[in-house]
């Protein structure tokens, strides 16, 4: 039995820039040679390209962690050191990448060969030379490497096909697909005999030609997750025209209509969105004896149950056995296709603003809190970063980052939160004492 793994949570760090150096000329003929250390290269980012020849996320279910290298540390003679390469991660067409913290739609992937940044690399430290001035033509200041984005990250796999198959177990959707196209789906006498979404190219005869997807069985509840539930739904998302097939000689024992009403429950339990794709009836399974007879007490149901103004949804009688009608069924789907525009998977609450990686000027520089032991906690993404890029094996580093600490405010921060003088300040596992 093939697998088919269409979620997966991963995780995805980029490089760590490199560190920048410390260090001086010194030159038998150059006098006053002064810093000459170089600036760190760029970490690697992370990106995600699509690759039209994968099918499936099983990749990911075996590697979940993706981390790109730092970049090299800085060289004397005021050589920067080497940025590092990107980690290329390839994906199938028709992923979608999610915030798993925040469930917001990253970026959809969907054509062959696009690339997305999915976590930047950090910027490489600058060296000693670089903070040289009049004042201080001698620094013995560099600064650490930035560090990488991490995040973790959702990824599904919605089927990229033009049109879809529906319907109850069993009522003949991959055998319809075997016919019309050269797929070949496993086809069983029992339920729930397609497990995975089976995908195949339809010519129609005036030369028009779109992909179709089988897709496994609903039943009721599958919008709740009973059955195969969303596994399912996920991938009806990308189609644009809906063949709802029908078991039109009510083998199974049950009635076409109320099938037909559960379906349709179901879809739009998923995403209200769904119901908005046009919709053809597939009456199969017309070479069977009662199957005339239904269809009829099926069109008088239907037409009950819409005002005079609505257009009734076309029905075709067919049967995949005897390919019964089918031209006709093929012909309309294009014609149907044509006259159909994409849509829209995502609003615009769905999707994740617009990537920044700088700081959030609204946002506090930082936050003070106390600990347990009595312990101020210093915290914000800004004093964290600075913390990180200070290289405390320099004392003039060490003095440049308490100067930086006092310009943000944090020395009046906490006199007026109550601190005095000898109180344990940390930053990460960093401890000081606060001098009032």
């Amino acid at each position: 039995m093939s697998m088919f793994l269409d979620t997966a949570k991963i995780q995805v760090k980029a490089g760590k820039g490199g560190d920048g150096m410390v260090a001086f000329r010194r030159e038998k003929y150059v006098p006053n040679g002064g810093p000459w250390g170089g600036d760190g290269g760029r970490g690697g980012d992370v990106i995600f390209v699509v690759d039209e020849g994968l099918r499936t996320l099983m990749d990911f279910r075996y590697n979940r962690h993706f981390k790109a290298q730092s970049g090299e540390k800085g060289m004397t003679k005021g050589m920067h050191g080497r940025g590092a390469e990107d980690l290329i991660v390839r994906v199938p067409q028709g992923t979608t990448v999610r915030d798993a913290e925040t469930g917001k739609v990253i970026t959809d992937l969907i054509e062959h060969g696009q690339r997305f940044v999915v976590a930047h690399g950090g910027r490489g430290g600058r060296g000693n030379i670089r903070f040289a001035t009049p004042k201080n033509p001698a620094p013995e200041i560099s600064e650490n490497g930035e560090p990488g984005q991490e995040r973790e990250l959702l990824l599904e796999l919605k089927v990229l096909a033009d049109v879809g198959l529906v319907g109850f177990p069993s009522v003949g959707k991959s055998t319809l697909l075997s016919v019309i196209t050269s797929a070949k789906p496993k086809i069983g006498a029992y339920h729930f005999t397609t497990i995975v979404p089976n995908l195949g190219m339809v010519r129609t005869q005036s030369g028009e030609s779109f992909a179709v997807a089988d897709l496994p069985g609903l039943i009721e509840g599958a919008s709740q997750g009973v059955g195969l539930g969303t596994q399912f739904l996920r991938h009806i998302e990308r189609t644009r025209v809906i063949l709802h097939v029908i078991d039109m000689s009510a083998s199974e024992g049950r009635d076409p209509y109320e099938d037909y009403l559960a379906i349709n429950k179901e879809l739009e339990s998923y995403n209200l969105r769904l119901m908005e794709r046009p919709q053809i009836i597939v009456a199969n399974k017309m070479d069977m004896p009662d199957s005339a007879e239904n269809l009829k007490e099926f069109k008088k149901k239907l037409a009950a149950n819409y005002d005079e103004f609505e257009d009734l949804p076309q029905i075709f009688p067919i049967s995949s056995l005897t390919k019964q009608g089918l031209a006709t069924l093929l012909d309309a789907t294009a014609e149907l296709l044509d006259k159909t525009p994409e849509f829209l998977l995502y609003e615009e609450s769905d999707m994740e603003d617009e990537a920044y990686y700088g700081f959030d000027e609204e946002a506090p520089a930082f936050e003070i809190s106390r600990d347990d032991d009595a312990t101020w906690v210093l915290s914000g993404d800004k004093l964290e970063k600075l913390f990180t890029m200070t290289n405390f094996d320099r004392d003039e580093s060490i003095m440049k980052f308490s100067r930086q600490l006092r310009g943000m405010g944090v020395d009046e921060a906490l006199r007026a939160r109550g601190a005095k003088d000898g109180d344990l300040v940390r930053i990460g596992k960093f401890e000081f004492e606060f001098v009032d």
